[in-house]
């Protein structure tokens, strides 16, 4: 919407058919709303208590409401938190990855269940560096599946949140007959890793989860 919306005419996305379409689903409103003109106020519709029921003014049009992190979670809402790393002790050059307290981002419900993911096993990483440029910039967010942390069931190629020694990371991940092979998208920079199942016991490599969304920020 921000690209739509703003910035000089010239550079702004255009909104045609099949986004328009998704905009209006995805707000409740009704087929080709977006196609017609309107008062200013069917943007925030106005409110009326009819026998002690609140309704709007202006059917299919759904109201948004802006939140903030003290906001209370809705029934279709899931606050999904964050993991970080942290070190162990002072100097010592280990580390391990916990949750960040008060840190979490919001997820529907239902999106969640589209994509097999429990609620409770659902967490966000941030990612760091530039070694998955350009899908993944620096300070992408992903969400992790971590009920999915098997090495039998990796789907090669897909993302998954690894921890290695304590390290977050975010790697494609394919199966090897020896073991695992780590993949960068910006691979003239970082190339393959090879790990076989002893230097995976060995290095503390283990899976995190199955990345099922990410997003960022336009720069």
């Amino acid at each position: 919407m921000s690209r739509c919306l703003t910035g000089k005419p010239e550079n702004r996305k255009r909104i045609g058919e099949d986004l328009a379409r998704d905009i209006e689903s995805r707000l409740g409103l009704g087929p080709l709303w977006l196609d017609r003109p309107h008062p200013k106020t069917a943007s925030a519709p106005d409110k009326e208590n009819t026998n002690g029921k609140t309704i709007d003014s202006h059917p299919g049009v759904r109201e948004i409401s802006i939140w903030d992190e003290g906001s209370p979670t809705l029934d279709d809402e899931v606050c999904v938190p964050f993991l970080r790393e942290v070190e162990l002790a002072a100097g010592t050059g280990r580390f391990a990855i916990e949750e960040i307290e008060g840190s979490t981002l919001r997820f529907g419900k239902n999106s969640l269940r589209r994509n097999g993911v429990q609620f409770s096993n659902a967490k966000c990483v941030t990612v760091r560096g530039n070694s998955m440029f350009p899908v993944l910039r620096d300070g992408a967010t992903v969400g992790v599946n971590t009920g999915m942390t098997s090495i039998g069931d990796v789907v090669d190629g897909d993302l998954y949140a690894i921890n290695h020694n304590g390290q977050l990371r975010v790697k494609q991940v394919y199966r090897t007959p020896t073991g695992l092979k780590l993949r960068s998208f910006n691979r003239e920079e970082y190339p393959d890793e090879d790990y076989t199942f002893a230097e995976i016991q060995d290095q503390n490599l283990s899976l995190i989860g199955h990345v099922f969304w990410w997003g960022m920020f336009a720069r």
